[in-house]
This record gives structure tokens, sequence and C-alpha cells, in this order.
């Protein structure tokens, strides 16, 4: 197979390249910029293009297969000579999906939730010494990239509702066609695709049809929207919901019984007990019992940024997680608050995304913050420049939020001397983010905070 990748840079995108090459694949790429990791990983596998910028004369009647990244514009010189010579034109998960027609396909999707359950389903077939492909969005321990194709019977992917690319607008998991899907909670997010909430939970029910007729959807029972959703669709499809599984919290750790089989965790929270659920049901249908199970998620400590712990003393714990819809955020304060309910508990969230710096979204995030002793938002007046939003005020955050004492920061050196001025004796710190706070160094801050 000769395969070519417009836009090969993409933090995905470049995973999927590599994954081929080593399949044995000739693959070849172009873009206009690529930034680290990318770089370095290209480079190490000999993918990394001779130069920047786009080169039709790469373009040739030979490629079986040209795979578009969201990078890249539909005016792309290389694009229009694909067209030109009618060669096949993928977007990322319509590729996914010519690879693995042949597999038993998992997707798990929803607003929040994915990853993590693609991770914990990821683990415990690992620990199980099953063969499968992946898709994952973060970093995980133990597995060397996130995307990983190969002759695998099976592969398991974490489903995304944003657009496929920018010829295929469509969300990215209607085209993944599993036979096993997981849905683990729906709440409104990416604004500027789908503007309207009916518009959003459109995407969802699409998907259900798009389950393959026969197939196993597993669903969060405790979601009302998305439980409404599942029993009002007619798809031929079996149906299995779940819940939060028996546990108990003992000394700031989580025990849990599943199928009579009991086991320690290292993660912990409500939601990450429903997305554990949701992965041991996915792993029983694969044939896992309960002991394969809890034996795999004994050691799982969770994806890249997602309630990682950074740092700890006796005093202080520091956490970073993904959060930064309104559901997510709220999720992990309250995970946090639960764990340890004896520790205060001081939470930094970054509006980042375009949803979230949107002035007539901010009503969402409306009690999100609320478990938290002492909060800030924070937001750079250079990420509202560069998604082209109007100035947000101080006044509307905090109206938004709702937060009595809610401190609202702008510039990375104040965020860092607010942290500084805070005690931390007997106390958890939670960052969450989907950006890095306008490159805070906050390495330096938890090491300075925990010593």
């Amino acid at each position: 197979m000769n395969v070519h990748f417009i836009a090969i840079g993409g933090s995905v995108m470049h995973q999927l390249a590599i994954a081929l090459h080593r399949k044995g694949y000739t693959v070849t790429g172009s873009d206009d910029e690529i930034f680290e990791p990318a770089r370095t990983n290209l480079q190490q596998e000999g993918l990394l293009p001779a130069a920047l910028g786009w080169s039709p004369e790469k373009i040739g009647p030979d490629l079986d297969a040209v795979i578009l990244g969201m990078h890249a514009r539909e005016d792309n010189p290389e694009l229009q000579r694909a067209r030109q010579l009618g060669l096949s034109i993928y977007s990322f998960p319509e590729y996914i999906y010519q690879e693995s027609r042949d597999k038993i396909r998992v997707v798990i999707g929803c607003s929040h939730g994915k990853t993590t359950t693609t991770s914990m389903v990821m683990t415990a077939l690992r620990s199980a010494g099953k063969d499968f492909d992946y898709l994952v969005g973060a970093r995980l321990d133990g597995f060397p990239q996130s995307v990983n194709i190969t002759d695998a019977p099976l592969i398991v992917c974490e489903g995304d509702e944003y657009p496929a690319s920018a010829l295929e607008k469509r969300p990215k998991f209607h085209f993944l066609f599993p036979h096993i899907a997981v849905l683990t909670g729906i709440a409104w997010d990416h604004i500027n695709v789908f503007p309207t909430w009916e518009l959003y939970l459109e995407q969802f029910r699409i998907f259900l049809s798009k389950i393959e007729p026969g197939g196993l959807l597993i669903y969060n029972e405790t979601d009302p929207v998305l439980a409404e959703l599942v029993a009002a669709h007619p798809a031929p499809i079996r149906k299995l919901g779940y819940g939060v599984p028996e546990h108990r919290i003992t000394n700031g750790i989580t025990v849990v019984t599943l199928a009579g089989e009991t086991g320690t965790l290292k993660v912990f929270g409500e939601h990450n007990l429903l997305n554990l659920h949701a992965a041991w049901l996915v792993t029983r249908e694969l044939g896992l019992d309960a002991a394969t199970f809890l034996g795999g998620m004994a050691a799982f400590t969770g994806a890249a940024k997602r309630l990682e712990l950074l740092a700890s003393s006796p005093s202080v714990n520091i956490y970073r997680d993904f959060a930064h819809a309104p559901s997510k955020v709220a999720a992990t304060m309250l995970a946090v608050k639960a764990q340890f309910p004896d520790r205060q508990l001081i939470a930094v969230l970054e509006l980042h995304t375009y949803s979230s710096l949107s002035e007539q979204f901010l009503g969402e995030y409306r009690g999100t913050l609320d478990a938290a002793d002492t909060a800030a938002v924070f937001y750079s007046l250079h990420a509202l420049e560069l998604k082209r939003l109007p100035p947000l005020s101080e006044e509307k955050v905090i109206a938004g939020f709702g937060k009595p004492g809610l401190a609202v920061i702008h510039k990375k050196e104040d965020l860092a001397t607010w942290l500084m001025k805070q005690s931390y004796k007997n106390v958890n710190l939670l960052f969450m983010s989907s950006g890095n706070y306008d490159d805070l160094d906050i390495a330096s801050l938890t090491s300075s905070l925990t010593q």
C-alpha cells in the first residue's frame, strides 16, 4: 500500500502514519507546520517531510489512499491534485474503518469519559494477553503510540463527535460502525460546530443508527438525556445500561466489586467508577472474567492529564485534569472532594476552548466550581484573539459561574502569584484545562508548593 498524508503533523495523523509505516506500508506526507512531539516522532521513523509546505508533485496515480487531516483546507493544492487524479481520499476515521473492516470494532464515545474508558478497556485487554489494535486520544502508560494498526482481529477506538475533515463535516464517530458501542453521557459541547443543543443531540441519534445490526450498545443509564435517547431509538441492537458499581472508599482508596470479585483502584471518583463499569461490560463481551479485568485495573493510573497526580507531600496533593466542558469540570471537582472530604480544595480552571470562551455559553458552567473552597478561572486575552472572539469581561465570567469569591485572572504571572499566596496545609490543588495556561511553568510551581 502507498499512502500519502495531507497534514501529516497532526497529533493523531502522525501517529497513524507511523503505525502504517510499521505495518509495512509506503508512507509519505506533507504539512506547512509540524510541532513537537510530532516532529521528532516522524523524524525517528524517517517520515519527516524534507521541507515544509505543500507539494502537488507528491500526488501521483500510484497512491492507494490519500488521508486528509483537519488542518488542511479545501483549496489545498495536494488535495486538488488528488481530486484531479480521481484518487481515493479519506478523512482520518474513514481510513481507520478501511483498515478495520474485517475486525471486531469497539467504539467508545460521548461528551465525557471516552478517553478514560477507552484506556481502561485497552489496559484490561493487554493485561489479559489479547491481541488488538487501538485509537485513543491521549498518552497511556505501556502503549508507545496513541494509534496502532496491525493484523489484529479487534480494534478499540475512542469516538470523537468533532468533524472528520475539511471536506467531511460529519462527526468522526459516524464512520467507525461498531459491533460494540459505548456512550458514557451527553453534555452540550463544540458550540462552534453544533450551535444548538438539538443539533448536538442529533449526532448521537445518528451514531446509534451506525451500530452494526445485532451489535451491543453499552450506555450510562444514570444520564437521563442519554437514557431517554436510547429508549426512543429503534436501532436493531442489544442495549445494556450501567451505573455506579458497588464500592467503598477507605483512607482515600477506592475498592470496587464486580460480579462478586473485589479489587483496589488507583483512580477515583464517581465518573471513573462509571467509566470502569462500562469498560468491564465491554471486556466481558470480549471474553474476560471479572477477576482478570480487576487485575488489569489494579495498576491503572489513568490516561495522561486525566486526574493525573503531578506531585504530593504530606500536606498537599496536586492534580491535573483535561476537564474543560462543564460536565467534565463538575465531575472532576466532585470526585476530588468526595475522595478527600477532610481536605480543602483549591481549583484552577482555564477557559481555552471556543465554547468556554463564548459569553453565551458561560451560563453552562454555573455551579461547576461550587465544590471548591477556593477557586480561580484563568483565560488569556491571546486565546480570545486566536479564536476571533470578542473581549470577555470578568463580571460576565463571575456571573456565569455564580461562585462567590471567584478569582478571574488573565496573565500567567498573576496566576503564579495567586497560587503562591494560597495556604497548602491539608489541601488538594486541582488544575483543569485542555490548554497549558499560556505556557505557565506548572512543573516548577508544583515543585515549589510541595517542598
